[in-house]
């Protein structure tokens, strides 16, 4: 199987970046499963039902989030209908919605996907270990599913780490969130399963992790905020990371990453 996995979509300019990339990342890399991250696609904080429409109409399989899952208001209602939207599983089991989910690839091939969140300097959820080793109990890779994907939407990279050799040879790829920079582990584990801190943002890399500069260089300098912070516009990149799996047991047999457009070096998957 084929997975693609693309970092924190940032505002209307990594949305306009995913469009304008998609149809090359599909063209050239055939994927069977295509998961954006889009909990900062909403002018930076959150996801509309129109965003997640659209990312499907262009061939999104599925989408996760993280720690601004609720920015918009119509997230509340939307995420009880659209299964396909996942807010970070280890949430209190009381917030509307799901963690995970199991999805069909056209040439019927089962995949499972879950969401968690990280506790290391972010807010206060459930135990994310605990919370995935849970639902893998109901999801055995290699029998009830092909392959299980997990994003990790965390500060931490020893956390990310830390959740990577968790999983090793439990499920077919574990991927970071959160940070917005891309970096440079992408690996397969010792017992199989692919692994990358954080596949990076969809967004300007001419900025502070998405956003204009001049807000954030001013709060850094004097400590005073002033207006929202607005998400850049300019050197935009696609970033995320691409993973072939073995058929029959699910794990990894290839992981490149994924650099398109923008300042940053390029890097398409060789296949």
């Amino acid at each position: 199987m084929r997975i693609v996995h693309i970092g924190d979509v940032i505002g209307k300019p990594g949305r306009q970046a995913l469009h304008k990339y998609l149809p090359e990342i599909k063209g050239h890399l055939k994927p069977d499963i295509i998961i954006v991250n889009a909990e900062n696609a909403a002018n930076g904080f959150g996801v509309t039902p129109s965003i997640c429409n659209d990312m499907y109409e262009n061939g999104v399989s599925c989408i996760t989030t993280g720690n601004h899952v609720w920015g918009q208001k119509d997230t509340v209602f939307q995420i009880e209908e659209d299964e396909r939207l996942m807010r970070p599983a280890n949430f209190s089991k009381l917030a509307p919605g799901k963690g995970y989910y199991l999805g069909e690839t056209a040439s019927g091939h089962k995949y499972l996907v879950i969401n968690v969140m990280g506790r290391v300097y972010m807010e206060p959820v459930d135990d994310p270990f605990a919370c995935v080793r849970d639902i893998l109990q109901f999801h055995k890779m290699g029998s009830e599913v092909d392959a299980i994907i997990v994003d990790i939407h965390a500060e931490a990279s020893s956390e990310k780490m830390g959740m990577g050799q968790f999983l090793d040879g439990k499920v077919s790829l574990v991927v970071g969130t959160h940070s917005h920079i891309p970096t440079a582990d992408a690996q397969i584990l010792t017992k199989g399963t692919a692994y990358q801190t954080d596949s990076g943002m969809t967004g300007s890399y001419d900025s502070v992790i998405g956003m204009e500069k001049g807000a954030s260089i001013q709060y850094f300098t004097t400590g005073i905020k002033q207006g929202g912070r607005q998400p850049a516009k300019e050197e935009v990149s696609v970033c995320g990371v691409f993973v072939e799996t073995d058929d029959e047991t699910g794990l990894a047999t290839h992981i490149e990453p994924i650099r398109l457009g923008g300042r940053l070096a390029q890097s398409m998957p060789k296949l």
